[in-house]
């Protein structure tokens, strides 16, 4: 069925659909807010993103920009009330992105949990560390797989310098 909607030109992404269905819902969200100024704007903007990405399992859309959000608003801000639906949808089918899984996370998740069981079993060896034993596998391989994966993200984040997520 899909395919025969792709090649009907009736396909696209589920947020297209979803846009082309609850436009009007999410319009009269933004509109719902009280804005005065570009911070209401962009919380309601922020607001919109976080009730796609709850409301969507699986994959989530990554907002756009601070500046991207500020140019729409400046445009916003000088359209007529009838344009403004217009821009708010062109705006949020041309800005939205389907998150990208990066690569050194999807490794760090599937190396990690081994290497956590070897660095448990080898710790129980070692004298010094007698209280590793206590500790049941099944809190201390999640436990060692979360703190990697938050590791990694942190210091990407520092080193990249990527603020955004």
């Amino acid at each position: 069925m899909g395919m025969i909607m792709s090649f009907m030109g009736k396909g696209g992404s589920p947020l297209t659909q979803m846009l082309h269905l609850d436009a009007g819902t999410l319009y009269s969200r933004l509109i719902g807010k009280e804005i005065n100024n570009f911070n209401d704007f962009h919380i309601a903007i922020l607001d919109i993103f976080n009730t796609i990405n709850s409301a969507l399992p699986g994959k989530h859309y990554d907002a756009p920009s601070h500046k991207e959000v500020e140019d729409c608003f400046k445009e916003w801000k000088v359209t007529e009330d009838q344009g403004k639906r217009d821009l708010f949808i062109k705006f949020m089918k041309k800005r939205v992105n389907l998150s990208k899984l990066d690569d050194s996370m999807m490794i760090t998740g599937i190396v990690t949990p081994p290497a956590a069981m070897v660095a448990k079993r080898a710790g129980e060896k070692v004298p010094q560390l007698k209280a590793i034993k206590a500790i049941p596998d099944v809190l201390f391989v999640p436990t060692a797989t979360v703190l990697a994966l938050v590791t990694v993200k942190f210091s990407k984040r520092l080193l990249m310098g990527n603020t955004a997520s």
